[in-house]
């Protein structure tokens, strides 16, 4: 019988005697056995990894015959530039291209690869067509020349270039594959650095190697995205490139006089928020901004007018609306929430901007070719889905 003293203490064994004849002894340990199943492998069996949230859009000449690509890669991208060939390039030689486009409900992550040409978004494509998103450019293999208001900056691999859709530029580039993000202008509703950014911005200093990174790993994990990681991945792309603006020395701080540019950003964020509004007037931009209606006027005199950008801008909303397919609203709800107080007169609006009525609007066919071309099974009759999501991106 062991010693009752002794309980609870490790039982001890001989394993050698010393010289003088006293034997040495060390403890035995015993391995605990584990009677309840490790925690976290009970976490993950109670929260198993969730579906991926996103399906790319894909659009390719490569399936087209060479005459056609250049066509239809230049109808593909019409909602936001003209395209055009180099030099003594004909559209016979063929443009083998690729475009995947991903909508992460806040932003959209393009990864695209294109032969050389030279792209323009002029005044007239920004009357034709309101949407002024910020676009970030990162160029993987090629380079890129861009000019805004006679300034040139010259995109490449490891910099980020920043420029408004809201602002004419035009440039070229070599064969080149890149990542770009369009990211809607009301994501950055309060914050001053954004009012006073010049556009064709181009960073390449420690945050921009930091931001090229997040937009690496992002990229790598957009196949497998969970519903939960998008607002987050739109978030952090929001902070990590207000760090870059404010860090940059393009940006001088809220004390810099108040550009055009700036005044503009800020009339487009006003127009947005009170679209519906009937109060939305010169008279209530000029308090908004502190200014004249003499400087109202001169800063929309290449516009049309402010009143004429008003009407775009509502315009533009009702069409986003009337194309979106779940949308089952009638068209008189529909104009009224875009701020017009007439159908008729929204109507007769809608037809002269656009050249067909609302409800042809619903129903809109493409060229031959695009049709074509290699589109997501889900995609409607004619419809251009790229287009749609930039419309839509921010609203």
């Amino acid at each position: 019988m062991p010693d009752s003293s002794q309980k609870g203490q490790s039982p001890q064994v001989p394993v050698e005697k010393q010289n003088d004849g006293r034997a040495t002894t060390h403890p035995t340990f015993q391995v605990e056995r584990r009677r309840w199943p490790r925690h976290s492998d009970a976490i993950q069996e109670a929260n198993p990894p969730l579906p991926p949230a996103l399906t790319p859009l894909r659009f390719s000449t490569h399936d087209l015959p060479p005459s056609d690509q250049f066509v239809a890669w230049q109808t593909y991208l019409a909602p936001l530039i003209d395209i055009r060939l180099p030099e003594g390039v004909s559209e016979e030689a063929g443009f083998p291209a690729d475009h995947t486009a991903w909508n992460l409900g806040g932003m959209l992550v393009v990864q695209q690869s294109v032969p050389a040409h030279s792209y323009s978004r002029t005044a007239t494509k920004l009357r034709s067509n309101s949407i002024d998103h910020w676009h970030v450019v990162l160029l993987r293999t090629g380079q890129s020349w861009t000019e805004v208001d006679g300034n040139v900056s010259k995109g490449e691999p490891g910099r980020v270039e920043l420029r408004s859709l809201g602002h004419p530029f035009r440039g070229r580039a070599t064969d080149s594959r890149s990542l770009s993000v369009y990211l809607p202008r009301e994501l950055f509703l309060d914050m001053p650095a954004f009012n006073e950014i010049k556009s064709n911005t181009v960073f390449s200093d420690t945050y921009a190697k930091l931001l090229i990174d997040f937009l690496d790993s992002v990229e790598a994990k957009l196949s497998s995205m969970s519903a939960p990681d998008l607002p987050r991945v739109v978030q952090t792309m929001h902070d990590m490139l207000v760090t870059c603006i404010s860090s940059s020395a393009e940006y001088s701080g809220p004390e810099k006089h108040q550009s055009n540019l700036a005044l503009m950003e800020r009339v487009r964020r006003f127009v947005q928020r009170n679209l519906s509004s009937q109060d939305l007037t010169p008279d209530a931009l000029c308090r908004e901004l502190g200014i004249s209606r003499t400087r109202l006027y001169q800063l929309f005199e290449s516009s049309g007018g402010v009143l004429h950008y008003i009407q775009k801008r509502r315009l533009f909303s009702a069409h986003v609306a009337l194309s979106n397919t779940i949308n089952r609203q009638q068209i008189v709800e529909i104009a009224a929430e875009a701020g017009f107080a007439s159908a008729a007169h929204f109507s007769r609006a809608f037809s002269k901007e656009f050249g067909y009525t609302p409800r042809e609007a619903r129903n809109i066919a493409a060229p031959p070719f695009l049709a074509r071309a290699v589109l997501p099974v889900d995609a409607k009759d004619g419809a251009n889905p790229f287009g749609d999501w930039l419309s839509s991106l921010g609203h």
